[in-house]
């Protein structure tokens, strides 16, 4: 994955040519209805003290392409379904709070999605229960939903995806936790036969005997998130039960003393029906099993390509059970217990690689997918749910992190505290005692601001952009560069 362009560029290519000609022809009065139906949506303000004190109350006047901003708060016993398309549902000022108080629309979830190309933003959904012992935060029932910035927790089941295409669901830095029932049938994550689900830089923990995640989705890429059981008994942390093309690239995966399957990751094992090739990418995971037994890769007899590269596996157990047709392991590192990885702080789930670990300067560039798609790790989870560039010097490091040696970095204790963030409502003060050129990333990596080198503080205004998470990214005259997370909230 050289860049995000790239990566949606590649997701992208089951269009078709007949797609490609209608853009190319038909983009004028594109353009002319894009206008028109923009300058004819409503955002829909939902608070106390406002007209509309719930979001149910608004959920059958919208129309499609409306915006529905939620002020941040509890709404309790707040249930709806959303059935328009294009539609913008977002907390303002922190996360709405759906706490259902065990209350579910159509027996299904908080919020029953039946409309197409909706994102949901800001979100915290909580204590969901049905009938049928799978009440959802999201029930899913339309096409390309996108989720992110949300909390999922204490529900039956986070998100259910129903069997929808062509539909691709993308699912990005938001949290998963305790959600479950003690029948394993519901899960933290349950993503159906859909064509392609994208779950990145999400934080996914804690299930109630189920998977953390389980994806029948016919493509996954599933990239730079942490997956751990922690407390919880969870059965896998990674079901991927229909086979199909699976990249796993730069996870963190824990399988806690608790997990009621001792199995880690799962792939093909209900039967590969899913359209070929059955092929499975690991690239520079960090696998972990806390158990005294278990099995940390079960893949279908019948899978095309098993491709490991780069993955540390720490722990106790066996590390395949089943076979592939091709089999391409380069540069793995298998090691008896998470002590002798040379980890952090492995207690407390700290995976980074310290200087003594054998981890280090390790690996191999892993090359690319048989479609092409490139398969080198660019970025790091960063804790929780969230994302940061991963800084190579030579060869790739074996695991989920690279470890940044001191000297590389320029002295890390004179750079480290040379710029300050302060926040005062939108706008942000960057204080810097270094010279350093300062970027502002959005969270898919686009600069949205630049300010050039130079000393002391200098202001940068975000009224002007949706409230949501931005990077600081200096760049010193060593070629040092810091990247420092923060959050405009602008109302």
């Amino acid at each position: 994955m050289g860049t995000h362009k790239e990566f949606f560029m590649q997701t992208e290519k089951q269009g078709s040519s007949r797609k490609t000609i209608w853009a190319s022809k038909g983009f004028v009065l594109f353009a002319l209805l894009l206008v028109t139906c923009a300058s004819q949506a409503t955002e829909w303000l939902v608070g106390p003290g406002k007209m509309y004190t719930m979001p149910s109350q608004v959920a059958s006047l919208v129309s499609d392409g409306d915006t529905v901003s939620i002020d941040a708060g509890v709404y309790p016993g707040d249930v709806a379904y959303w059935g328009k398309n294009n539609l913008l549902l977002r907390g303002v000022g922190g996360m709405a709070h759906l706490k259902s108080g065990g209350l579910s629309y159509g027996n299904k979830a908080i919020w029953v999605i039946g409309g197409n190309q909706v994102t949901v933003e800001y979100i915290e959904f909580s204590e969901c229960t049905s009938t049928d012992k799978n009440g959802g935060g999201i029930r899913a029932e339309g096409k390309n939903l996108t989720v992110r910035h949300c909390y999922f927790h204490h529900n039956e089941t986070g998100i259910l995806a129903g069997s929808v295409n062509p539909s691709t669901i993308v699912i990005e830095y938001s949290e998963f936790g305790y959600n479950g029932h003690a029948n394993g049938y519901a899960h933290n994550c349950y993503i159906n036969h859909i064509d392609t689900l994208i779950f990145r830089y999400n934080y996914v923990h804690d299930g109630v005997v189920g998977h953390e995640l389980k994806s029948r989705a016919r493509v996954n890429y599933i990239m730079y998130n942490r997956f751990s059981n922690e407390s919880g008994n969870a059965s896998r942390e990674l079901d991927l039960p229909n086979g199909g093309p699976c990249l796993l690239i730069g996870n963190i995966i824990q399988q806690g003393i608790y997990a009621t399957n001792s199995g880690i990751i799962g792939y093909g094992l209900e039967g590969l029906s899913n359209p070929p090739p059955h092929d499975l990418y690991l690239i520079n995971n960090t696998v972990v099993n806390e158990k005294s037994t278990g099995t940390f890769l079960h893949i279908g007899n019948s899978t095309n390509l098993l491709k490991l590269t780069n993955n540390l596996f720490a722990g106790s157990g066996t590390f395949l059970n089943g076979t592939a047709a091709l089999l391409d392991s380069t540069t793995n590192w298998r090691v008896n217990s998470p002590a002798a990885a040379g980890f952090v702080d492995a207690g407390n789930l700290d995976f980074h690689l310290t200087a003594v670990s054998d981890a280090i300067d390790a690996g191999t560039f892993p090359g690319t997918t048989s479609s092409g798609f490139d398969l080198t790790p660019m970025e790091e989870y960063l804790h929780p749910a969230g994302k940061i560039t991963r800084i190579t010097n030579g060869p790739l490091d074996i695991g989920a992190f690279e470890y940044v040696w001191p000297q590389q970095a320029g002295d890390l204790q004179e750079i480290l505290p040379v710029c300050d963030l302060l926040q005062t409502g939108c706008s942000f003060q960057v204080c810097c005692a270094s010279v350093a050129v300062i970027r502002i990333r959005d969270v898919f990596g686009r600069i949205v601001g630049e300010l050039p080198a130079g000393t002391g503080c200098r202001a940068i205004n975000f009224s002007h952009r949706a409230s949501g998470w931005f990077f600081a990214e200096m760049t010193y005259p060593t070629g040092r560069k810091e990247i420092r997370r923060m959050v405009a909230v602008c109302t």
